[in-house]
């Protein structure tokens, strides 16, 4: 079986179990997802108010696969697929799932920025499903520990199962990501970061980044928790909206960023993988100043073209890849 065709059995699998489950639960069709994805990790049912012809049947589903033989990668776009279904139902443009291609290509990015690493720790300090986070673990074999944390219950146990079935030692915290992280400083953050309003005012008030009047800007505040959990000389790696400049608040984001971090790079996605202008992104490569951090050259400022342009794609790489060769040796 190739691996487009293993993706479509576990899919098929995870999907038609978490029919069954929403119908007999009486749940939504995520909420059965995490059930059915539990049963699959545990290689059991472990739902006890269903009869034993539900049991039977998913029993009978579950028998199609085998985790054991299925990497991790193709798992995380199977059970990914599923999540993609549920999130259709409705959901807010903040809770979209980061794209495929952009979570292979800051997977890249991580390798080609930790590579002096022998071991590192990451965090994802707004995990959602875990979807990002679990892409770059995919590509890389140095992490030595990784944390996530979301407030949305559903979100952070959709990504735990992911975790679990991927056989990634991912810990995780159901909190306000602003609040105060038990989490000791790592080396890299990655994050996607959703764009709007704090609402907590109070919370805000323990922020440099906060607004002087109103509600101040998540996305601001979440930059500046992440350099807070980041060691000297570690990165941050965040999805950013293309227009963090341009607020009324930019001049004051700008102004911390230039007296605690050195800007490593700035990539602006291909507008394309985007359903709207106004929701596009680029990734923000941050370092935290220490002593041993030296700004580069020239910061790493890419427009990239589309994904499916594999000529112009590799011509790009090619240049990030020299970029790397003068900056990071």
């Amino acid at each position: 079986m190739n691996d487009f065709s293993k993706v479509e059995t576990l899919f098929q699998v995870i999907d038609q179990t978490a029919l069954i489950l929403r119908k007999e639960l009486d749940c939504s069709y995520l909420e059965a997802v995490a059930e059915t994805g539990e049963n699959l990790f545990h290689g059991d049912v472990l739902q006890d108010e269903l009869d034993e012809v539900t049991v039977r049947r998913l029993k009978k589903e579950y028998d199609k696969i085998s985790l054991d033989r299925t990497e991790s990668e193709l798992i995380r776009k199977g059970y990914q697929l599923a999540i993609l279904k549920g999130m259709k139902e409705a959901i807010q443009p903040n809770h979209q799932m980061t794209p495929d291609t952009v979570g292979m290509f800051m997977s890249y990015l991580v390798g080609k920025f930790m590579h002096n690493h022998s071991t590192y720790t990451v965090l994802d300090p707004v995990i959602g499903t875990g979807n990002l986070l679990t892409t770059v673990l995919n590509g890389q074999n140095k992490v030595e520990q990784a944390y996530g944390v979301d407030v949305d219950e559903l979100l952070i146990k959709l990504a735990y199962v992911s975790a679990n079935l991927q056989k990634h030692p991912i810990q995780f915290f159901n909190q306000d990501s602003l609040q105060p992280l038990f989490i000791d400083p790592v080396d890299l953050v990655v994050a996607d970061l959703p764009v709007g309003y704090y609402p907590n005012d109070e919370g805000a008030k323990e922020y440099r980044l906060k607004a002087d009047e109103g509600h101040s800007y998540a996305h601001h505040l979440l930059i500046e928790q992440s350099l807070n959990y980041v060691k000297e000389g570690g990165y941050v790696m965040a999805l950013v909206p293309n227009n963090l400049f341009e607020s009324e608040e930019a001049p004051k984001l700008h102004e911390f960023l230039k007296e605690a971090t050195v800007i490593q790079g700035l990539i602006q996605l291909p507008l394309s993988i985007f359903k709207q202008e106004s929701h596009a992104k680029s990734i923000f490569i941050l370092q935290k100043k220490g002593a041993d951090v030296e700004a580069p050259k020239q910061a790493l400022l890419v427009d990239l073209p589309k994904f499916t342009n594999k000529e112009a794609m590799g011509k790009m790489m090619g240049e990030i890849d020299q970029w790397f060769a003068v900056n990071k040796r």
